[in-house]
């Protein structure tokens, strides 16, 4: 009969033997655990290897005979589908969805010989992307066989949302016609958020709300069948359906959801980098964290206790500033970067009020004290960094007792800082930054090196984020200039800010010194391995306790990317959430993955370190290049498509529905992709044309003068 290899054997779908997923594969298995529990399945039979199915009819007139009875008798002959069952698809762990061949609208004998063909060929060609531990040996390829049912309407319905990760919603995509449209990612089709009771949430895009792709009825049956095959299966379901011309639904294809997205617990604090991204921009490593972060949510604390502006019970409960995937962020709420999410009660509710009018009598004090208590401090750290001798001269035990002394002043300079931005405002409306910009430019033009240009005026660290490990080169050129009236006449604010960067820097000379003490050679550590260590850490290792055991094998904190300018953690992950009182500017569909930024790429040429796919459709033929991506953007397809449900099982940040995304975001673009909300933002630094699916703030170093700035064309 033309297949290549072994013979097959017939296993009819209504069978027992057909509920076994290690003789007919996920997919069949399903299908007819569905029909022996009474849900609206199609008839069929599937092939499978004679090994697998010891006893069942095998050889051509086996298969022959199949297919004649469900085909129909000859010159009569109905259409059939021919589908992939592969022990490596539709499990727990990994759908494979769209990765192997099936053939729809199979008409005749010869015809149907060569689909079964096609399908088998189609295990050799495709390899799982992360092949379960336990699959079976070998292809593990069934192939399933059914009528080819002409449907009105069909779609992808999920027993719970993936994409917000609620298992108290149902979330359907629907087109006329039959759900391939859907799964092959060429068509978006209208999304409806249901509640388990049938009651419609939402309906995307808005514009279809008059739509009557599914009817009230239409969406109450699907419920229903979506909560059956919930307690059939054990658990909600990813499957796809269609309606007949007399309205009759079918279930095609039931299998479990794999990739559902984390979801914040109740009550989960609201955080972003905000204005702690200032400070520290970057990826820090944990003695990083522990020698800048911590003093920073101390100072903090201390500055909004003082203040009045949140309950001690609020502020011993967490910390204000933490790391999330080794970048600094903050709780907004109590910063107060964002409104309330209870205005009304906040407003009833004496205990604020009476906290700030007990703190009032501090706070008006302290405005008129502040600008001498902070001359106070910057003079005192200035004699203390002055003091320290080069860290070529120092003992390693005065190393530590200077980076110890950091830590403590640094709590003070942030919350002195803190307080006198919120009660002292912008003074003169000079900056470091501005400062240094105008440092930076003379120096350039004299020749002079990094180096010498630092030593000569420190105000240049202000140009620089804070790291333990090698400094990164000053800018290079600069086309700004102010008039330079050092750094006495900057307003108390970014005077203490300037200290804050030299205690830092102070900091990471010391301990540059010491990594290198502990260089190369027998039983010495290196500045690699240092920045792993704990603060405590390093405190019992200078004591003569030695380093931690598992130090060796300790990797360093990769660069994910930057974080959503507000986000709750799920499974200490971040999920994005739209900042209170806003509702998404996306034109996109969140397709779930989370939260990722990289460069764009069409998926030809050199893939870029951290790639953001922009294609035109979600063809299932890209999933190999799915591994690795930090983000996924399509201007057509359903978050419920075969590729979507794919990069969701591999968190990439997807978007679908975004027009005109290819022509808008070319190769190169600089993005960001909100797998939740849908939206894409260009974050190049040089786009002056606003095109963006969304707008969110940016979480970089303010280097920008401020004051008494004038522009100057940079020299040819």
């Amino acid at each position: 009969m033309g297949f290549e290899g072994a013979e097959l054997a017939v296993v009819p779908l209504d069978s027992e033997r057909a509920e076994d997923a290690t003789v007919t594969g996920a997919k069949a298995a399903n299908l007819a655990r569905a029909a022996v529990a009474g849900l609206p399945t199609l008839p069929g039979f599937v092939l499978v290897p004679t090994e697998l199915a010891p006893g069942a009819p095998t050889g051509n007139a086996a298969v022959l005979g199949a297919w004649r009875g469900l085909a129909g008798p000859e010159g009569q002959e109905r259409p059939l589908v021919v589908r992939s069952s592969s022990a490596h698809e539709d499990t727990e762990d990994s759908s494979m969805a769209g990765r192997f061949e099936s053939v729809l609208d199979v008409r005749g004998w010869e015809n149907f010989t060569t689909a079964v063909q096609t399908v088998l060929d189609s295990a050799r060609r495709v390899r799982p992307l992360r092949p379960p531990e336990d699959a079976p040996p070998g292809d593990g390829m069934a192939v399933l066989v059914q009528p080819m049912l002409t449907a009105a309407t069909g779609g992808v319905m999920f027993g719970a949302d993936p994409v917000e990760g609620r298992t108290d919603r149902i979330l359907v995509s629907a087109v006329r016609g039959g759900p391939d449209q859907l799964v092959d990612g060429s068509t978006q089709g209208v999304r409806y958020q249901l509640t388990r009771m049938a009651r419609l949430v939402r309906i995307e895009p808005a514009e279809a709300r008059g739509d009557r792709t599914l009817s009230h009825r239409q969406q109450v049956r699907l419920v229903a069948l979506a909560r059956k095959a919930e307690r059939v299966f054990g658990g909600p379901q990813d499957m796809e359906f269609g309606f007949d011309a007399d309205g009759k639904l079918w279930l095609f294809q039931a299998r479990p959801i794999t990739a559902m997205a984390a979801r914040p617990a109740r009550g989960a604090r609201l955080l972003g980098p905000g204005p702690v991204a200032e400070t520290l921009p970057g990826v820090l490593q944990p003695l990083e964290e522990d020698l800048w972060v911590a003093p920073m949510s101390h100072g903090l604390t201390r500055a909004l206790d003082i203040a009045g502006a949140a309950s001690r019970r609020q502020l011993r409960k967490l910390p204000l500033v933490t790391t999330v995937q080794g970048r600094a962020a903050a709780d907004l709420r109590l910063l107060g970067a964002v409104p309330s999410a209870h205005p009304v009660l906040d407003f009833i509710n004496p205990a604020p009020g009476a906290r700030r009018a007990g703190a009032a009598w501090r706070v008006g004090r302290l405005r008129s004290a502040l600008p001498l208590l902070a001359v106070d401090l910057m003079a005192d750290v200035d004699q203390a960094l002055s003091d320290f001798p080069p860290p070529q001269e120092m003992l390693s035990g005065q190393m530590l007792e200077a980076v110890a002394w950091g830590r403590q002043v640094l709590s003070a300079l942030h919350a002195q800082e803190s307080l006198a931005g919120a009660l002292l405002g912008p003074g003169t409306g000079a900056t470091a930054a501005g400062e240094a910009l105008a440092e930076l430019a003379e120096g350039r033009t004299r020749g002079l090196g990094d180096d010498e240009l630092i030593e000569r005026h420190p105000v240049l660290l202000a140009l620089l984020p804070p790291t333990l490990g090698e400094r990164p080169p000053l800018p290079a050129t600069t086309g700004w200039t102010t008039v330079p009236r050092g750094i006495g006449a900057l307003p108390v604010r970014e005077g203490l800010r300037l200290r804050i960067r030299w205690v830092q820097e102070m900091q990471a000379q010391m301990v540059r010194e010491m990594g290198h003490r502990m260089g190369p050679g027998e039983c010495r550590l290196g500045l690699s391995r240092l920045v792993l260590l704990r603060w405590d850490e390093l405190v019992r290792a200078a004591d003569g306790e030695g380093l931690p055991a598992d130090l060796a094998e300790r990797p360093a904190r990769p660069d994910t990317g930057p974080l959503p300018a507000a986000f709750r953690l799920a499974d200490g992950h971040p999920v994005a959430q739209l900042p209170p009182g806003r509702r998404s500017q996306g034109e996109g569909q969140g397709a779930g993955g989370g939260f990722g930024a990289g460069t764009a790429w069409d998926g030809h040429g050199e893939r870029p370190e951290h790639p953001v796919l922009v294609v035109r459709s979600l063809d299932p033929a890209l999933a190999p290049l799915l591994p690795d991506l930090a983000g996924l953007v399509a201007e057509t397809g359903s978050a419920l498509s075969h590729l979507a449900v794919l990069a969701r099982e591999y968190r990439v940040p997807t978007a679908v529905g975004v027009p005109g995304a290819v022509d808008r975001f070319p190769v190169g673009t600089s993005l960001s992709v909100d797998g939740g909300t849908g939206a894409v933002v260009r974050t190049n630094t040089d786009d002056t044309d606003g095109d963006t699916t969304n707008t969110a703030p940016r979480a970089t170093t303010d280097t920008a003068p401020r004051a008494t700035t004038t522009r100057k064309e940079p020299a040819a």
